[in-house]
């Protein structure tokens, strides 16, 4: 088992693909925690994955939520060796109905969100010793504009570039710090992203979702469970020299 003794902190880890990731960690080896705003359904995934989850309420707009979530998993699980910056909104609109308050929204979660959660959690693994896996969540989105979804683009044009940075700074520390660029993801989310194009490209219900599936090369939407080997292996010794480094798991959408 890849992870075996490891524990890791992944964030909006209730549902989706942070469950996903979760449950791959555990099938590894390793213990988790299972931290979301939504703290009664991260305590349901964590009963149902089992004795080696714990859940831990965490709201990554708020820096004292950040901070007493990371303490919360030290105590349980003794120390972090792994962390998954799962946890993002998405929006859309054209751009001259983008609000500040949006915009603020979005950044705040996405962008700030992975960066001060990163940070209090480097700074445990500084202090302990031993190196650490970062792992943050970006997307192909981040990779180029979109017509309608310039904030959340742009908000992940910011997860890529604050991987370079934190990559270079933190392997300092024996702190790998790499990101995975999912493309279209199949979920629960996507009843809101197709209610979003619904509005804007006047389409009926499921008709963007099947248009984006049928344009993937691979031939479908992805799951979250498509995206479990990266971040397996991005948490693993297999990736020691690994840095910086963003990774498209998307079926061909985006060839960089």
């Amino acid at each position: 088992m890849r992870l075996d003794g490891k524990t890791a902190l992944i964030t909006g880890a209730a549902r989706g693909i942070g469950r996903a990731f979760a449950e791959s960690y555990v099938r590894e080896g390793a213990r988790v925690a299972i931290a979301d705003i939504d703290f009664a359904r991260a305590h349901a995934t964590a009963a149902e994955i089992g004795d080696a989850a714990i859940a831990v309420a965490m709201d990554v707009s708020r820096q004292e939520s950040i901070d007493a979530a990371v303490a919360t998993t030290v105590e349980a699980l003794g120390q972090i060796d792994i962390l998954v910056n799962n946890a993002a909104i998405f929006s859309a609109a054209p751009i001259v109905e983008i609000s500040r308050e949006d915009f603020d929204r979005v950044f705040d979660i996405n962008v700030a969100g992975t960066l001060f959660t990163m940070k209090a959690v480097a700074k445990h693994m500084i202090g302990r010793g031993g190196g650490g896996k970062i792992i943050n969540m970006a997307s192909q989105a981040g990779r180029r504009g979109e017509s309608l979804v310039a904030v959340y683009c742009a908000s992940k044009a910011a997860i890529i570039s604050l991987t370079q940075s934190a990559g270079l700074n933190l392997i300092n520390h024996g702190i790998n710090v790499n990101a995975i660029a999912p493309g279209v993801v199949d979920g629960e989310h996507w009843d809101g992203v197709d209610a979003f194009f619904a509005r804007y490209e006047h389409k009926s219900p499921g008709q963007k979702k099947r248009e984006v599936g049928d344009a993937v090369p691979y031939g479908r939407m992805g799951t979250p469970q498509d995206l479990t080997g990266m971040a397996v292996f991005l948490a693993s010794h297999d990736a020691d020299y690994v840095v910086a480094q963003t990774y498209n798991v998307d079926g061909g959408n985006w060839m960089n």
